[in-house]
């Protein structure tokens, strides 16, 4: 199980807002700013995302490269995936795979993908045998 990814964003304004609007419908309400000050030499600001006490998703700002990372955000429902989806587009994202079922994966995986402000793949999925 993952701890924690770092998201290199171009302009973190703006990713903030994005991830803010994106991952509220999911349940990922809590932020956190991190000042790298307060970190070993060189560490860098961040903004923390996450829920329930746990903060897993940290932005940092620097030279992004779309090609370098796809994140797939747990839903509970389809309709999680749905208003997680709309949400997203309405935030700036682009389309990348509108919400239905993946079944080149499994016919229970239910999915939608955009590209954030940055171009990183961002998946909102819902898979009823792992997720409840």
């Amino acid at each position: 199980m993952l701890d924690h990814v770092f998201l290199t964003v171009s302009d973190m304004k703006r990713s903030v807002v994005f991830y803010k609007k994106a991952l509220a419908p999911l349940g990922i309400d809590q932020h956190f700013d991190y000042d790298g000050k307060n970190g070993p030499l060189g560490h860098p600001d961040l903004k923390g995302f996450g829920k329930d006490g746990r903060l897993y998703l940290w932005l940092r700002e620097g030279a992004a490269d779309s090609r370098a990372v796809h994140v797939g955000f747990v839903a509970g429902s389809r309709e999680q995936v749905d208003a997680a989806y709309a949400a997203g587009l309405a935030a700036g994202a682009t389309d990348k795979d509108a919400p239905g079922i993946r079944s080149y994966y499994d016919p229970r995986y239910y999915a939608a993908n955009v590209l954030d402000p940055d171009g990183y793949s961002i998946e909102f999925v819902y898979k009823s045998w792992q997720h409840s």
